[in-house]
């Protein structure tokens, strides 16, 4: 029962579907395993890969580690939900216009696949439904 009310709540953020919901509450669980956002993130594959010599970090392609089938179908549910929230006047939607308009459109939609992940952490960690009208639960 619980991990129907989990997906039911990860279905309120925009992008994410049933399918993604549900693999990814039986994935992850409550997410206590991640101390923060970005380690799903980086579990998921969806951040960038580091390269770190004299102290300088150098932020190389996207990982593409950890889950392919959730991370697949993120990305997927992100690039249909995209549009949708780019156009909204929330802090979501202002973000994700911003985004689409300095970078490729692939690339937008990996980063937003990366800030939904991030949310559906804090989502799954707090035990309450995304608020598209305020801040992002996660930054």
């Amino acid at each position: 029962m619980k991990e129907t009310d989990d997906a039911r709540r990860l279905t309120t953020i925009p992008g994410f579907a049933a399918l993604v919901a549900s693999a990814l509450v039986a994935a992850v669980g409550r997410a206590e395993s991640f101390d923060h956002g970005r380690d799903l993130a980086a579990w998921l594959g969806l951040v960038p890969r580091q390269f770190t010599t004299g102290g300088k970090p150098k932020l190389l392609g996207f990982s593409k580690r950890g889950n392919k089938y959730l991370r697949r179908q993120l990305i997927h549910g992100t690039r249909a939900g995209l549009p949708h929230v780019a156009e909204r006047d929330t802090t979501l939607g202002r973000w994700a216009t911003a985004l689409m308009m300095r970078t490729h459109h692939i690339v937008a939609v990996v980063a937003f696949a990366n800030k939904l992940a991030r949310i559906a952490w804090a989502v799954l960690r707090r035990g309450e439904p995304f608020n598209a009208r305020g801040t992002p639960a996660a930054a």
